[in-house]
This record gives structure tokens, C-alpha cells and sequence, in this order.
């Protein structure tokens, strides 16, 4: 799988292309949460979010479907202990509706043949008045980060779309997704993110 064997050099990747944006997504995102927050994170990564998170909220269950990617999320994230590291399919959650106060899917929308389909099962484990948050680059503004996708997609990325910030915010509309409010981490390839709340 193309996401377990990037794991390794995925930081260093963004860090030499996108650092600011990348270290940014994951302090934004942590402006959400609060100290009593259980929140459910998806799609960690290497657990550039989840360090952020960890710290501010009360637990922290960070999931990708990457072991590869799983591996680097808990070296960054055994410091804390307030962090569960594991394998889930962000399609099918093994836990109750409901379940958690707020729910993180970081830079994967954009990968997903059906997104509406994630973005529904991640609103079903989120409760009533909890924030499902969503952040995704926004990288079809400049002509060198449509490059940048292309060299990625030749290695087995596979982008199933690119969004500009009011295609984003179209996204969300055309779901039916009202109350949402947009914070966006600007830089190289700059990044939306979706607040919902439900």
C-alpha cells in the first residue's frame, strides 16, 4: 500500500514542501477541543493532528487504516497518556452512535471515491451538538501544487478530487451541511478546515 511505505519519510515530506501549513492544520484543529472532549480522530497519519490534540483534550482514539502510518502515529504519540492508537475503516466504526464529542478526519476527503459516505459515519459516532472536523488541503489555487498532486498520483497517491476553498464550502452545502464554519491554514498548498457542528 502507497501510504505504508511513505510512512516513514510522509513528516519529512511535508515538512520540506508545507511545513507551516502542516504544523498550523494541527493547532487549528486543537482550538476546538477542550479539556472534557472525547474525541475520535481518523485517518491520523502519522499523528501530525493527534500531538496537537492529545494535550488539550480529556482522550484522544487516533485510527488510520495505514499500519505503516499507525506505527509513526504512536511513536508521536506514546508521551501522552491520554492516546489510543489503532487500526479502524473510517467507512465502518466499531463503537455505538454517538460515542465521542468531537471526530477529526484530517487531509482524506480528497482520496475517497465516496466521501459523503465517511463524512455520514463520522457524524453517527459524533453527539448531538459535538463538532465533526475535516480538514483537507485546498491545493487546486496554484499551478505548482496541481503539479505537486500529479507527481504524487504517479506514485500511487490517487487524488479522487482537488478543491478550492469555495468548491470546499460547496462540498459541505450540497451534502445538506449547514452549520459549518471554515478556518483555513494558509501557506504553499493552504488547508481548509471544516468545522460541523451537528
Amino acid at each position: 500500500m502507497f501510504w505504508d511505505k511513505v510512512s516513514p519519510v510522509y513528516d519529512f515530506f511535508e515538512n520540506v514542501y508545507n511545513k507551516d501549513v502542516y504544523n498550523n492544520i494541527g493547532r487549528l484543529v486543537a482550538e476546538e477541543i477542550t479539556k472534557s472532549d472525547i474525541v475520535l480522530e481518523c485517518a491520523c497519519g502519522t499523528g501530525a493532528i493527534s500531538r496537537h490534540i492529545a494535550p488539550k483534550c480529556k482522550f484522544l482514539v487516533a485510527t488510520d487504516y495505514s499500519r505503516g502510518m499507525l506505527k509513526q502515529a504512536f511513536k508521536k504519540c506514546q508521551k501522552y497518556g491520554n492516546v489510543k492508537v489503532q487500526y479502524a475503516d473510517m467507512f465502518r466504526l466499531d463503537c455505538r452512535s454517538e460515542r465521542f464529542d468531537v471526530v477529526v478526519a484530517g487531509n482524506v476527503i480528497h482520496l475517497l471515491d465516496k466521501p459523503e459516505d465517511a463524512i455520514k459515519e463520522l457524524m453517527r459516532v459524533c453527539r448531538e451538538e459535538g463538532k465533526v472536523i475535516i480538514p483537507t488541503y485546498i491545493n487546486a489555487e496554484k499551478k505548482n501544487n496541481k503539479m505537486a498532486v500529479g507527481i504524487l498520483n504517479k506514485m500511487g497517491a490517487d487524488f479522487k478530487r482537488q478543491f478550492t476553498l469555495d468548491e470546499y464550502k460547496k462540498f459541505f452545502s450540497d451534502l445538506g451541511y449547514k452549520n459549518v464554519e471554515y478556518k483555513v491554514a494558509e501557506g504553499r498548498m493552504s488547508c481548509a478546515i471544516a468545522v460541523i457542528t451537528k
